[in-house]
């Protein structure tokens, strides 16, 4: 089973989001534009410069300081033996948190014992939080103290997930036991995860599908005019359908029991196979966290400006169920969304913040998200196969 792939930017009238290439789309999941990634350095090295044989070699021995950079947290006329005694409290504060062992550096004198500390911290945060993003270091009227940010990396990817597979696999009887446990991790993902439902009247999604029909009916010139009318009448029809479906709270009720008595006949079968892992994990998931939405740590990840809303892409827009990801419809859908996303400056995605002030810290960690999102690519993948 492979998913079809899609290329971003087919739409030629479509503006960059914040790069100057267009990013393909990984085979399971569709991706909105990424930034460049750098230019990559000539693997052909210079001629190698020797010094004289007599030359000592102690210079290529030292070890030099990190340059202090100047921030708006610290300034040199502010700094003070409060604020070195703040610096110490908070980073000790964060090291417990993290369990990680800062290397000592009041031996050294001031600022290099703050940006030798700073610069340790941030390599072992690196290293060893999974979802840690960035510290600062802020000083404001009363103290010195640390903050960091843990950020799941959405990938700027569209989370869209087709239910119209789901009818069609409906279809199937020897799919019965599939198909009930999808609906059953579909009701999950709506009742509880609260992802949008494209014939929502309040979702982003139904107003794009709104759109793309308006556009269509008024051009007459468009010689698939005709195909994405029959395919906008079957993404109402069976969607208004496959809503009542997993709206019903019996897939919920019955998510447990679907799973005890589900059987695999042939152990060769993958999508049978597939089908009962991803619900098992996802009932896992439900299990631990049953009141847990996508919006739970969701966050800007950046500044917007004056106008946060209007340039702040909010997570319900790129998370959604859809019709279908194939066909004229979804491809028109597909660039018409790829071209409102270039407008945005800003996305959400789910963040945490700690704050290392001596006050308590927050014990909140990312682990739902690292668990959902893969869980929602792999239905994706499962369903686009049909």
């Amino acid at each position: 089973m492979n998913a079809t792939q899609h290329y971003i930017g087919k739409n030629k009238t479509s503006r960059n989001f914040k790069a100057k290439t267009i990013a393909q789309t990984v085979e399971r999941i569709f991706r909105v534009d990424e930034p460049t990634e750098r230019c990559k350095r000539d693997s052909e090295r210079q001629a190698e410069i020797c010094s004289d044989t007599s030359t000592s070699d102690g210079f290529l021995k030292c070890t030099f300081l990190p340059k202090l950079r100047k921030t708006e947290s610290i300034e040199d006329t502010t700094i003070s033996k409060k604020t070195e005694k703040d610096f110490y409290q908070s980073l000790s504060q964060l090291a417990k948190h993290y369990s990680i062992e800062p290397i000592s550096t009041k031996d050294f004198e001031f600022p290099y014992n703050l940006a030798l500390a700073l610069e340790d911290v941030q390599n072992q945060l690196k290293n060893k939080v999974k979802d840690w993003e960035e510290i600062r270091l802020i000083q404001d009227q009363k103290k010195t103290y640390f903050t960091s940010e843990e950020r799941y990396n959405t990938g700027a990817k569209l989370y869209y997930i087709p239910i119209l597979p789901l009818y069609r696999l409906a279809k199937n009887p020897k799919r019965k036991q599939a198909v009930q446990l999808l609906q059953s991790v579909c009701s999950y993902l709506y009742h509880i995860a609260e992802v949008p439902y494209y014939r929502q009247q309040n979702s982003y999604l139904f107003w794009i599908y709104e759109m793309v029909e308006e556009w269509i009916t008024s051009d007459e010139e468009n010689k698939e005019t005709s195909t994405c009318l029959s395919e906008i009448k079957q993404a109402e029809q069976i969607g208004d359908f496959m809503e009542q479906k997993i709206y019903n709270h019996h897939n919920l009720s019955r998510f447990k029991d679907r799973l005890n008595k589900f059987k695999i006949k042939d152990i060769k079968n993958s999508f049978d196979n597939d089908c009962y892992k991803l619900a098992k994990e996802i009932f896992s998931l439900y299990e631990q966290y049953p009141n847990a939405s996508i919006y739970r740590n969701s966050k800007p990840n950046g500044e917007a400006g004056e106008y946060e809303t209007d340039y702040l892409l909010s997570m319900d827009k790129y998370i959604s169920f859809c019709a279908e990801l194939k066909g004229e419809l979804f491809q028109t859908l597909f660039e018409t969304v790829n071209t409102e996303f270039q407008e945005y400056t800003v996305m959400e995605e789910p963040i945490i913040s700690k704050k290392f002030d001596g006050s308590n810290i927050t014990e909140h960690n990312l682990d739902f998200e690292n668990r959902l999102f893969p869980l929602i690519e792999e239905l994706i993948y499962i369903l686009n196969g049909f």
